[in-house]
């Protein structure tokens, strides 16, 4: 799969760079993050690296991750990625460094990466799952047009070693 950047007002989303590494390092240390994020481990230099290279690798075509820039200066917001893209579907996740966070950054990115998913890769449904301790993951799907469609039972195992109940909100390319 060829890389992209996208656009929406304020936002750049682009392609993950090896130098990203630092501030990708400094946003998984954040305790929201990493509570909602897992990475399995302490996070460090190279482990950083590790997951910008991961994430920066499209030739499987089961992913796509961008990361979230401001379109002034280029300064790390955040991180969206479909995940599981196996034929007409596939999975978002996002995430927002504390100062960006309740600003629209990740409804905004959510979005443009929806309709992107929509318009160029052809697919039907794309799901989003949060846990219902997060409620802030909840208002991102519902600004992002996400309808919500029920409760995952102890459906996954967060940073804080615990299973949580999530929410699985969808989006349709019929939905628009």
């Amino acid at each position: 799969m060829e890389h992209v950047e996208l656009t929406t007002p304020g936002l750049l989303l682009r392609p993950w760079r090896e130098a990203d590494a630092p501030a990708v390092r400094d946003a998984l240390r954040d305790p929201a993050i990493a509570r909602w994020n897992p990475q399995g481990g302490p996070v460090d230099d190279t482990s950083a690296l590790r997951w910008v290279r991961r994430r920066a690798d499209w030739s499987a075509g089961d992913h796509v991750s961008l990361a979230v820039t401001a379109a002034a200066d280029g300064a790390l917001l955040g991180s969206v990625s479909l995940h599981h893209i196996t034929g007409e579907t596939a999975s978002i996740g996002y995430w927002t460094v504390p100062a960006a966070r309740g600003r629209g950054v990740a409804s905004r990115a959510v979005g443009r990466l929806t309709h992107w998913a929509f318009d160029t890769l052809g697919l039907h449904r794309i799901e989003l799952c949060h846990a219902t301790a997060n409620p802030a993951s909840c208002r991102v799907a519902e600004r992002a047009g996400f309808a919500a469609e029920g409760t995952l039972r102890e459906s996954y195992r967060y940073g804080d070693g615990r299973r949580h109940d999530e929410h699985l909100h969808a989006r349709l390319a019929t939905d628009r």
